[in-house]
């Protein structure tokens, strides 16, 4: 629902105040004006509720490559393993034929444990049933925000595949287009035939999705997208399969971790020698700047507020929802299982200094960096990294 009346408005900026006013108390005016335009119209006006389509302005440099020149080795293995690593969501792959049902009262499809409101008195009052559609409205929730995510890095990966300066890089680039392609495929069939309903996309993640589309640098498209909402995906996609209870989902799982292994290495790959040699250290602390402001609004993708709405809004004012949503067993499971196969990304392609330190050190996040960075790791050392 878009916002239509001047009540609609002071609450959205009630929902969402803290967003702006922490980047205003971190000095942060540049990058917080690079993210006003999105943040207006999806925090505030809320314009993507309530509609079938949005459209955004997109503009990126073309790179045209005469010479043809294969120089990057590593790439061109990486599009070779995404070559032979294709699959067919519809082909038998993929047993679509399984049933279960998402509100099943014995069999629980998500333990009661991760959804938001189990610790509240008001969770004891509610019948089996109830419990049963809260189950299936998170895993809806989580699911729904994927598909989003995944529409937005097809068009992130076209708009790179134009830019990026290396033919291996552009090669590959072709097979992640694919990727993305068949990852919205499936999670829609998923959530259409199986869980039976969907959600809009999450506030932050259209904010964020509108500011690296509408980008016209493609480092920072690639380090948006490769870096930080795939690697952030990553862990969500480990995490959902550990915990679910349905054979299906954690197979589509185990087959989409092996495409998004590839395409974060793709973007670290790609970074990692475009900054070491084409950025100084101001166009560095931007980008710097940019990946901790992208981690912020990440996690604030998992507040919840659609859940909230719809079944705690009588309850709570939407502060006392943040507060309980950000210390909740879900929101602590979500960092650990996210941030830790982002942290060590960023700091392989030098974006942890001793200035942006201290920042992901209060978010509770920076312990992360000793893990392995997720170009060293297969897709099976990725599902085996402990929950």
């Amino acid at each position: 629902m878009t916002v239509s009346s001047l009540s609609e408005l002071l609450l959205a900026f009630e929902r969402n105040w803290p967003t702006v006013s922490e980047s205003v108390a971190r000095g942060n005016i540049k990058m917080l004006k690079s993210f006003l335009g999105p943040a207006y119209k999806g925090l505030i006006l809320r314009s993507h509720k309530g509609v079938d389509s949005t459209l955004m302005t997109a503009e990126q440099t073309v790179h045209y490559d005469w010479k043809y020149m294969r120089e990057f080795p590593a790439m061109a293995k990486l599009y070779e393993a995404a070559k032979s690593g294709q699959w067919n969501a519809n082909d038998g792959t993929l047993d679509w034929s399984h049933a279960f049902d998402p509100l099943d009262q014995v069999n629980h499809i998500i333990p009661d444990m991760y959804c938001p409101g189990v610790v509240l008195p008001q969770w004891g009052k509610l019948t089996e049933r109830q419990k049963a559609e809260h189950r299936q409205a998170l895993l809806s929730w989580m699911l729904s925000q994927i598909l989003h995510g995944e529409q937005g890095a097809l068009y992130g990966a076209a708009q790179v595949l134009q830019s990026v300066p290396w033919l291996d890089g552009k090669l590959f680039g072709s097979t992640q287009v694919v990727d993305e392609a068949r990852h919205i495929e499936v999670f829609h069939r998923y959530l259409d035939e199986k869980i039976q309903r969907k959600y809009e996309i999450n506030e932050n993640l259209y904010v964020l999705s509108e500011a690296l589309v509408a980008d016209s640098r493609w480092d920072v498209k690639f380090l948006g997208m490769q870096i930080m909402i795939e690697g952030f995906a990553l862990g969500a996609f480990t995490m959902i399969r550990g915990v679910v209870n349905e054979p299906l989902l954690r197979d589509i799982m185990k087959y989409v971790v092996a495409d998004e292994a590839r395409h974060v290495n793709y973007g670290v790959l790609a970074l990692q020698r475009f900054y070491a040699t084409e950025l100084n250290e101001k166009e560095r602390a931007e980008r710097e700047d940019l990946a901790f402001e992208i981690s912020l609004l990440l996690q604030r993708r998992f507040l919840i507020h659609e859940m909230y709405e719809e079944y705690w809004g009588n309850y709570f004012t939407i502060k006392e929802w943040n507060k309980f949503a950000s210390e909740s067993q879900l929101m602590t499971f979500f960092r650990k299982s996210m941030f830790r196969l982002m942290i060590p990304n960023l700091k392989r392609l030098g974006l942890l200094s001793e200035r942006i330190r201290p920042k992901y050190a209060e978010m509770g996040i920076l312990d992360f960096e000793t893990g392995r960075a997720m170009s060293d790791m297969t897709s099976d050392e990725i599902l085996a990294v402990p929950l």
